[in-house]
């Protein structure tokens, strides 16, 4: 019942999105198999769970964006971070990242065949995803972070990414370079 509302909530709050599809050949029946199975992938990992039954993802909807329900499950202990800064939507953040598509398909990352390296840019450039799972974190955490598609790229996709997925990301956040005081 719960998969069932989240379903109708999610199709009704992407009516303005679908309509907006136009003539870019994304449309709602198009990509239908595709997107059903994103959504299914979606709510499969919203619904997991750790051996101990307790929620493997903490969905964060920040209070500027409420019903954003992007999952993140971080790996570390986030005791030995609080102390640390987090980023602001304007600030530069410095991480490692590599993203999946539900599929385990990799579309982009950090790592290359040589090193582990890092990449800057600014926050606010991002998917809206990113901004809610980025300013939840502390310079230092490593997690894990799931996006419904709604908080990626929507039912535009991008060049390597087709519209309606839903993403999955592993990110560290290395550093905000020039913090700016809030």
């Amino acid at each position: 019942m719960k998969k069932l509302i989240y379903l109708v909530a999610m199709i009704i709050g992407l009516s303005a999105t679908v309509a907006s599809c136009g003539d870019s050949g994304n449309s709602w029946t198009e990509y239908e198999e595709w997107r059903n199975a994103n959504i299914e992938w979606y709510l499969a990992q919203k619904d997991r769970k750790n051996p101990d039954g307790t929620p493997y993802y903490k969905e964060l909807n920040p209070s500027w964006y409420t019903n954003s329900g992007v999952l993140i499950h971080y790996f570390n202990d986030r005791k030995q971070t609080e102390g640390n800064l987090s980023p602001l939507i304007t600030s530069q953040v410095s991480v490692k990242y590599k993203g999946e598509l539900y599929n385990g398909s990799v579309f982009d990352s950090t790592a290359v065949a040589t090193s582990d390296s890092v990449r800057t840019f600014t926050l606010s450039g991002t998917v809206i995803g990113w901004k809610v799972a980025l300013t939840d974190m502390h310079v230092g955490d490593t997690c894990e972070v799931v996006l419904p598609y709604t908080m990626g790229y929507g039912a535009a996709g991008n060049t390597s990414i087709s519209p309606y997925s839903s993403l999955k990301f592993g990110i560290k956040l290395v550093d905000i370079p020039a913090y700016e005081i809030p």
